[in-house]
This record gives C-alpha cells, structure tokens and sequence, in this order.
C-alpha cells in the first residue's frame, strides 16, 4: 500500500512525503526530492500546469523548453 502524506512540507524544498506499507508488517514514510523540472513536469498543481502550458504556448507548444525556462527563472528568484 502507498499512500502520499504531503503534510507540513518545507517550503524551501521540493519534495513530496510517501508512505509504503508493506503488508501491515513493515512501514515507513520517504521524502522524494525531485529537481525543478522534474517538479514542473509532473505536478498536479492546477496554477502550476497552468503556467506551464501557457509558457508552452507563447513557445509554439514546446512544453519541454517551457519547462526549462520556468525551471531556471523559479531557481533563480528563490537566490533573490
């Protein structure tokens, strides 16, 4: 059984918490952190999909540059 726990993330990092049980035996919860593009490319938060597709589209639909320049802007305004 998974199951995503997402409860009282630190702001500054980009991970989500799981929790894996393994038979009603053995559980535990692990942090995935992922790199901001990767973040970008498989949120489901809906502003975020948002502003990735509407940068994709002022880049005649390159979702994959997109990302990357969102990516990049993200990191650079949290060194701010």
């Amino acid at each position: 059984q998974i199951l995503s726990i997402n409860q009282n993330n630190d702001p500054n990092r980009l991970y989500k918490e799981v929790w894996i049980g393994l038979g009603g035996m053995q559980s535990a919860v692990y942090a995935t952190e992922v790199s901001m593009e990767e973040y970008l490319t498989y949120t489901t938060e809906e502003t975020e999909k948002v502003e990735v597709m509407q940068r994709a589209e002022q880049l005649g639909g390159d979702i994959e540059t997109a990302i990357r320049l969102l990516a990049n802007e993200k990191i650079n305004n949290k060194k701010k």
